[in-house]
C-alpha cells in the first residue's frame, strides 16, 4: 500500500522520552514517533483523508494523556 495522505505533528515536551515511550506502543505500521531534542515528531501516513484524520485524531487523544500522566507522575 503506498499512502497517498501525510502528516507530521511535532510537539515540545520537558520529558520528552518518556511522553514518546509511552506513544510508541500504540503506533501502527503506518506510523513513525521519533525524539528531536525537545520534540516529539510523528509522522502519519494513510491512504485515505478519512483514515488520516481519524489517526491523528487518536494520536493526539493519546498524547494528551500521557503527558497528563507524566506531568501528574513527575512533579514534586
Amino acid at each position: 500500500m503506498t499512502a497517498s495522505h501525510e502528516v507530521t505533528i511535532r510537539t515540545e515536551h520537558d520529558e520528552t522520552d518518556v511522553v514518546a515511550a509511552a506513544l510508541i506502543p500504540d503506533n501502527t505500521a503506518e506510523m513513525d514517533t521519533r525524539v528531536e531534542g525537545s520534540s516529539i515528531v510523528t509522522t502519519i501516513e494513510r491512504d485515505s483523508t478519512g483514515g488520516l484524520r481519524t489517526t491523528a485524531d487518536d494520536y493526539v487523544t493519546n498524547l494528551t494523556v500521557a503527558q497528563t500522566i507524566t506531568d501528574t507522575t513527575t512533579q514534586s
